[in-house]
């Protein structure tokens, strides 16, 4: 037993080194999923969506890597199903996308302003954590069970492009995206390769770890296999809505011993903590507050519909977005579309707003 709480810390510990060095990383190179598609939107700037489609196909290349050399089980992933859940990914991508350009940014957006002082994602942090705790196990889950979720379709050979049987389709899949990336000269800046690099290479190190050093063919206790520190009990990455809902139950009931930490829960600390020493070292940490009632009411609405919407699609920006995608799931890919168009709409009706704002 003490060699397995010490194999557990050693998750921890890494989940935590892989949250900090994404939350720096984000910091420097403001890697924002929002931020990109408002970027082609209103800009029609395409390079922090090339950032995140680049680290998309560095994650599939790595899962790929990973479940080809026999070190992770990839039916074993949070994201491998026999069930395509096209409503629920639809609807909660959608409510996730909308909600994240009215709250300035996703979940993990949140952590990484809130490292830099930004007071308003604190409350979009708690926000998210509470509405997603009510998605999972209260009063908006019982809706998601009875409605949404009630609609699928059965996929016996999995809900995985990988279904289709067509030979190292995540490495082409993958290579493909990384030449979409790279194949413009503007992209070859420092910034923009350590955001899409180095948020890929991070997705990549964490299904490592969850899925072979926290891997236990047989748990002294119930003799099962097990994934140590996850949430789960299956193979996780990143994820920045389920685990601020068990960040704020942790914190909440710490002194109940059968709340635990986990790898989710490291991770979101790792974020904010690495999101505050980069912004430390580069003098940009700034404290910011709500600049009037509005602007609450939006970002409150904002991370309801994130928290609700995120748990509904099973993932958020990151979950589905690189971690889920990586692994070909047809679930994330409906999902990321959906939060994409909700975005989208978002973005287009603020514009509109403002618009007949400065003409009235």
């Amino acid at each position: 037993m003490t060699e397995l709480a010490t194999l557990t810390k050693e998750v921890l510990g890494a989940f935590f080194l892989g949250g900090l060095l994404l939350g720096a990383i984000s910091q420097r190179t403001h890697f924002c999923t929002m931020g990109a598609i408002s970027d082609v939107v209103h800009l029609g700037d395409w390079t922090r969506v090339r950032q995140w489609v680049c680290a998309m196909g560095v994650a599939m290349l790595g899962f790929a890597s990973l479940s080809d050399l026999g070190l992770i089980d990839s039916s074993k992933t949070l994201y491998a199903s026999t069930r395509l859940m096209w409503l629920s990914s639809l609807v909660g991508g959608v409510m996730f996308g909308y909600g994240m350009v009215i709250a300035s940014g996703c979940g993990n957006k949140a952590l990484v302003r809130m490292g830099g002082g930004n007071l308003k994602s604190l409350v979009v942090f708690v926000v998210i954590g509470i509405s997603a705790f009510a998605t999972l196990k209260g009063i908006t889950a019982v809706l998601r069970v009875n409605t949404v979720d009630t609609l699928f379709v059965d996929m016996p050979a999995g809900a995985s492009l990988n279904a289709l049987g067509i030979p190292g389709l995540g490495y082409l899949l993958g290579a493909f995206l990384l030449l979409l990336a790279l194949r413009h000269k503007d992209f070859w800046t420092f910034d923009s390769l350590l955001a899409s690099f180095g948020v890929g290479i991070i997705v990549v190190a964490m299904w490592w770890v969850s899925g072979s050093l926290g891997f236990v063919p047989e748990h002294p206790e119930t003799l099962d296999a097990v994934y140590l520190a996850t949430s789960s009990g299956r193979i996780e990455a990143l994820n920045f809505v389920a685990p601020l809902a068990y960040t704020l139950d942790w914190l909440m009931f710490y002194s109940d011993a059968s709340k635990v930490l986990s790898a989710g829960v490291v991770a979101v600390a790792g974020v904010v903590m690495g999101s505050t020493l980069s912004a430390l070292q580069s003098n940009t940490f700034r404290w910011e507050g709500f600049a009037n009632p509005r602007d609450l009411g939006q970002h409150l609405f904002g991370s309801v519909l994130m928290g609700v919407g995120g748990v509904t699609a099973m993932g958020c920006t990151f979950g589905q977005g690189l971690s889920g995608i990586s692994t070909l799931s047809l679930n994330s890919a409906l999902t990321l579309a959906a939060i994409v168009l909700g975005a989208v709409v978002s973005l287009r009706q603020q514009a509109a707003r403002l618009e007949r704002t400065a003409c009235a």
